[in-house]
């Protein structure tokens, strides 16, 4: 999980506001604070932090880029479960940012501190999530010569073969559009 530093060195130091975080799920200790341009539309951003004011671990980050409606968070993963149960119990759309937009949930650290230093600069980025994937050195060799046999990249390789596995899941069932409750495994 990213720590406050890199945050706060993304958001160049800016904070607007602060206080309590209202739910519980992160236990009696948490707080947020939060940086905002000032913007609501067109050039609009905020972001924000959450973490224990006791061990200054970081709960939750997340940005919202009102420019493009969207909005990106990383829950820290050993939490995710927890603040997932609070919002079932709180009858909250747990994705909601605001209005019509969900909250795209990130995988990696470099995934979300690149897309909220953009997002705070006014620069475009990528809107693909990053999924981390972990191959052994003989995989990876393999499938790199895949890539270079059928002359695509790596990289797209990789994203086709997630796409076709996501697709081949959703067929079976044993993938959906529901949400998972906490004790789901696939």
């Amino acid at each position: 999980m990213i720590d406050m530093k890199q945050f706060f060195e993304a958001i160049g130091y800016r904070i607007t506001e602060g206080g309590d975080y209202g739910w519980q799920c992160y236990g009696p200790n948490s707080h947020q604070l939060s940086a905002w341009n000032g913007v609501q539309g067109d050039g609009g951003w905020s972001a924000n932090i959450v973490f224990s004011t006791k061990s200054q671990k970081v709960y939750e980050v997340e940005v919202c880029d009102y420019t493009n409606d969207r909005a990106y968070r990383l829950i820290n993963p050993k939490y995710k479960k927890r603040h997932d149960k609070e919002a079932t119990q709180r009858d909250v759309a747990g994705a909601a940012a605001w209005d019509d937009v969900d909250y795209t949930d990130l995988e990696t650290e470099e995934d979300f501190l690149e897309k909220l230093t953009a997002i705070v600069a006014g620069e475009e980025y990528d809107t693909r999530v990053s999924v981390p994937v972990d191959f052994t050195d003989e995989e990876l060799l393999k499938y790199m010569k895949l890539a270079h046999e059928r002359d695509i990249t790596f990289n797209a390789l990789v994203e086709e073969a997630l796409r076709e596995a996501i697709d081949q899941a959703r067929e079976s069932g044993i993938l959906t559009d529901e949400p998972l409750d906490e004790y789901s495994e696939i």
